[in-house]
């Protein structure tokens, strides 16, 4: 079931045709596209004549300086900094840590409720604690039972404090005598700032370690120097949040799509039996059919539902001139929903990925161009052995309600967009 933003972007799509204009609060009217043509021309555009677009409703969650707000010549200087550490052959020295962060959440390592039988699991709780286990241990080698429930109680307020009325509210972000929500977001990010600064500087003399922040603080950049504490703090704090909240939610849509059609799951199931019962993670990225279905999930839930790119000079997006400070965008789920590219555009069909290559302007869950995600591979590494290590390690059923009823709406959770209802599970004997 399409969400309410979705349906608003079809209707508006099919009122004007490709290209067709949205409002957003504080943004303005937006130029969107949903074709691949329409994409192309987007992730094409030259880098000169796009940023980000201001004022940004995540700016205060990830900061300024961080990646995913940074333009121009601060952007190209801080990604060749950061990309290194993302590369394919870096990330998959995460797969055990990934995997084993995974079977202790599972055995209730963290929160004393295992996964056993006759327990009723809320995924997006339970995604949550899970991907949050796994980015600590990944981005700050944290795997002290002491240190990590610290993390994970300072990360989870300062996350769950930025909720949907001052992400879309930008006017509500102001203090009132210490009782505003500001305020209490405000002292959750200081609290959490203060952990990853005295992080950093115990890194800074200690040395040592062979997790994301190790190699943040060896890079360099191309004139020698080293990242500021500043940037650091910011970009680790974008770590933190776009890789934990991005990887919960398409967990839970996995597998709320698996349980809900038997045969896929059956299918998954017995691809992930033959590849033995403790594999190498290294090999589940080989396995075809779960990527097929982590690629299905990502077209059908994209965390990110749209992108978006400020103007600083005259384009024209499918024949629509557009001027300097105009903003232009594409809806990433009106996109991976598109008839003339994929057939039965609604259902759940991982074969689809097994039976053709997609274009980048086809599909796009991470964005593109030279601002698509640097996190894409781990956030891809992370969620195939993530829902390979539960597949494997429990047995579930979805609860009795989410069976008879359409796909629970989707609304913003920081910076993702998921399920506005907690979907829940029964494990299995």
């Amino acid at each position: 079931m399409p969400d309410m933003l979705e349906s608003y972007a079809a209707w508006r799509q099919r009122r004007e045709g490709d290209p067709f204009r949205v409002r957003i609060p504080g943004l303005g009217a937006v130029l969107f596209t949903a074709t691949q043509e329409g994409a192309r021309e987007v992730f094409r555009a030259p880098v000169e004549l796009l940023e980000p677009p201001r004022p940004n409703p995540i700016e205060p969650m990830v900061g300024a300086a961080s990646l995913i707000l940074a333009r121009g010549e601060q952007h190209r200087r801080e990604r060749a900094l950061l990309a290194p550490a993302f590369h394919r052959n870096r990330i998959s020295v995460y797969g055990n840590t990934i995997r084993e962060a995974t079977r202790a959440e599972l055995s209730g390592d963290r929160t004393g409720i295992p996964w056993l039988p006759g327990t009723r699991i809320d995924a997006r709780a339970a995604g949550r604690a899970l991907t949050l286990r796994v980015i600590l241990a990944a981005v700050f080698g944290i795997d002290d039972a002491e240190r990590r429930a610290e993390y994970t109680a300072v990360t989870t307020e300062f996350l769950e404090s930025f909720g949907t009325t001052l992400f879309l509210l930008p006017p509500l972000r102001r203090n009132i005598f210490g009782l505003s929500g500001w305020e209490r977001f405000s002292a959750a990010r200081d609290r959490l700032d203060g952990l990853i600064d005295a992080e950093v500087a115990r890194r800074r003399v200690d040395g040592g370690g062979d997790d994301l922040l190790a190699l943040l603080l060896s890079a360099r950049y191309e004139d020698g120097g080293v990242i500021t504490a500043l940037d650091l703090r910011e970009q680790l704090r974008t770590l933190l949040v776009a890789g934990h909240e991005t990887t919960a939610t398409a967990l839970v849509w996995a597998l709320y799509r698996l349980h809900r059609e038997p045969a896929t799951l059956d299918r998954l199931l017995d691809e992930l039996a033959s590849a033995g019962s403790d594999p190498d993670p290294l090999s589940l990225m080989q396995l075809p059919y779960l990527d097929a279905v982590c690629q299905e999930t990502l077209r059908l839930h994209p965390p990110v539902p749209i992108v978006l790119r400020r103007l600083t000079g005259d384009f024209t997006l499918r024949g629509v001139p557009l001027v300097a400070g105009d903003t232009m965008g594409i809806s990433v789920q009106l996109l991976h929903t598109d008839p003339a590219v994929w057939p039965q555009p609604r259902r759940f069909r991982p074969e689809r990925f097994l039976e053709r290559r997609y274009s980048p302007f086809e599909f796009a869950p991470f964005g593109g161009g030279h601002r698509r995600c640097v996190g894409a591979t781990l956030a891809d590494y992370e969620l195939r052995i993530v829902l390979a290590t539960v597949l494997t390690g429990v047995r579930l059923r979805l609860a009795p309600h989410f069976t008879r009823f359409g796909a629970p709406l989707s609304v913003p959770h920081t910076i993702a967009v998921g399920p506005r209802a907690a979907i829940r599970f029964d494990v299995q004997p």
